[in-house]
């Protein structure tokens, strides 16, 4: 029991270094302990905003329509839905990275449902509708969503799923913070969790709700959600009993995104190869 206690306190006491180490890149000064409950700490940094060049433009035609759905706060909500041929109570909820829900990440949930076969899924709009084509809007975006509204629109989907449902959730950056964050908020219908380069929350009060198994996959060439980071959240995964599989690939921030030019394709491959089972396995 002891040893179990003394573990459990060094794996805070390192995810608390990495909380205070990892903000230096984002404009954070020495020593200060940065946000890292999301992406928005690192907006203002002009190598990160370099490392996410303007997204290529895509032809798109996709099968999925947009919804609305009932938030808790009294408005509405939105996601870009593909509903699945025989009723299904599994879904999965696709977080659209810091440019917005745009033609890209429309263009994965349809891979995904293709892939799954057997679930609804719903590219979640956590902007309202807003969507981004340069860094500096897109910066701009990240920056001014509210923590409230964001949950209140993750809420009306959970809610919309109704209540026999079972929820992955995925996300890439911005999204992939969202991805964790969502699944926590599920509680008991979170079946399955994917972060791609996401910061991941980093303490034991936020990650004991969560129930879904959590598959990280993270780049070792990343200034921003580096390897370290990847790690303190393994290790507080573990402390707190929760089921982690985390992977870190020889690519750069971005690297799954095919729209960008930092895709990485031989990494991506490899990387979705891992995230699809994982939610095929689950979903």
């Amino acid at each position: 029991m002891l040893r179990h206690l003394i573990f459990f306190a060094m794996a805070l006491g390192l995810i608390f270094t990495s909380c205070q180490n990892s903000g230096k890149s984002g404009g954070q000064a020495e020593g200060e302990a940065a946000d890292s409950s999301d992406m928005a700490q690192f907006a203002d940094d002009d190598k990160f905003k370099g490392a996410h060049e303007t997204p290529m433009e895509l032809k798109f035609e996709g099968t999925g329509q947009m919804i609305e759905f009932d938030t808790p706060d009294g408005q509405k909500g939105s996601a870009y839905a593909l509903m699945a041929a025989e009723p299904t109570n599994n879904y999965l909820f696709v977080i659209h990275e810091w440019w917005g829900l745009n033609d890209n990440i429309k263009a994965e949930a349809e891979r995904l449902f293709a892939h799954l076969g057997n679930a609804n899924v719903m590219a979640l709009d956590l902007y309202d509708g807003k969507v981004a084509t340069d860094p500096d809007k897109a910066g701009e975006f990240m920056q001014s969503i509210k923590e409230e509204r964001a949950r209140a629109i993750i809420q009306g989907a959970i809610n919309k799923a109704g209540e026999g449902a079972r929820i992955g959730t995925i996300g890439w950056c911005f999204g992939g913070g969202w991805s964790l964050k969502s699944s926590i908020m599920a509680g008991d219908k979170g079946v399955a969790c994917v972060i791609y380069y996401g910061m991941p929350v980093q303490n034991a009060k936020e990650i004991a709700p969560l129930k879904a198994p959590i598959l990280g996959i993270f780049a070792k060439q990343d200034e921003w959600i580096t390897p370290e980071v990847a790690q303190k959240f393994e290790n507080l995964a573990k402390a707190t009993g929760k089921s982690v599989e985390t992977h870190i690939y020889d690519a750069d921030h971005a690297f799954a995104n095919p729209s960008s030019p930092r895709y990485n394709e031989e990494a991506a491959q490899q990387a979705n190869q891992v995230a699809w089972a994982f939610l095929k396995e689950r979903l």
